[in-house]
């Protein structure tokens, strides 16, 4: 597990290109036959990708953790982008096609990924918050997920929003999670930006084409800084920072958030002729 500290607004806007890498792009998420997780002391978040491939991967504790069991104190959510798999928690079976998303709660102690092809393996991600209640588990597939319209083709933002785990879906202690799929032709996403210092978020952008790349903007509206990430690649995002970005190609995202609420509304827009 990495460790990835909080930095300030003025201390960001000082940091060159390797600097802003270094501390907020998570290049590395998905290795074969492995968990790979990355501690953020933004809300105390991990995010994290499992891509199991000639065996089944167990989700250990680490040290940074001091527990027992990696669900001892946390909750975890998990959508699957890759092939087809299973999820086994304390002794039952959960099947996931690409897209599903499944929820599980504080206090579940024997978690294992496993992937039904070795030629087109699950890639699990993960986003996992502190806990101070239990939920029950629950699996919910792309399609239960209601996928909602929005966007229009003069903008370039036609996209569907998979609302996965939230105040009217998926009930969990603190996180929120979901998916944004744009269309072909459609390049931004969440522009007009917002902030919301109450929350942290977290982006995994997937589906992006082979020499592909998208464009994130980060950064206080006034002063702005920009990541060039490729595709499976997640962003921390602060809670002082905008979240947007522009891709040369269309792609999809997995959001995620936890803080101070889950209301899914709750953020402050920034109006486009205020940003830097």
């Amino acid at each position: 597990m990495q460790t990835r500290y909080g930095n300030s607004p003025a201390e960001t806007a000082s940091m060159n290109t390797e600097a802003l890498r270094n501390n907020f792009l998570i290049v590395n998420l998905f290795t074969a036959d492995q968990i790979s997780l990355t501690y953020s002391m933004y809300d105390r978040m991990i995010v994290g990708g499992a891509m199991p491939i000639s065996k089944s991967l167990k989700l250990e504790t680490s040290s940074e953790l001091k527990s027992e069991y990696f669900l001892e104190r946390r909750e975890i959510g998990i959508i699957n982008i890759g092939g087809n798999g299973s999820i086994s928690a304390d002794g039952a079976e959960y099947k996931l096609s690409k897209l599903d998303c499944l929820y599980l709660g504080k206090g579940v102690e024997n978690v294992a990924f496993s992937s039904d092809s070795a030629s087109e393996p699950a890639l699990y991600y993960l986003l996992s918050s502190p806990a101070h209640m239990s939920y029950p588990t629950r699996l919910m597939t792309g399609a239960e997920a209601s996928p909602v319209q929005m966007g229009s083709t003069e903008t370039a933002n036609v996209r569907s929003i998979n609302k996965y785990i939230h105040l009217e879906g998926i009930r969990s202690c603190q996180l929120v999670l979901g998916l944004t799929i744009l269309a072909p032709g459609s390049v931004w996403n969440t522009m007009p930006t917002h902030v919301h210092d109450r929350r942290m978020e977290a982006y995994c952008y997937f589906d992006i084409p082979e020499n592909q790349r998208v464009i994130h903007l980060m950064g206080q509206p006034t002063e702005t800084r920009h990541l060039v990430v490729a595709n499976q690649q997640a962003i921390i995002s602060p809670p002082w920072s905008i979240h947007s970005g522009c891709g040369t190609s269309n792609y999809s995202f997995i959001w995620g958030m936890g803080g101070e609420n889950q209301v899914y509304q709750d953020m402050d827009a920034v109006d486009i002729n205020d940003l830097r």
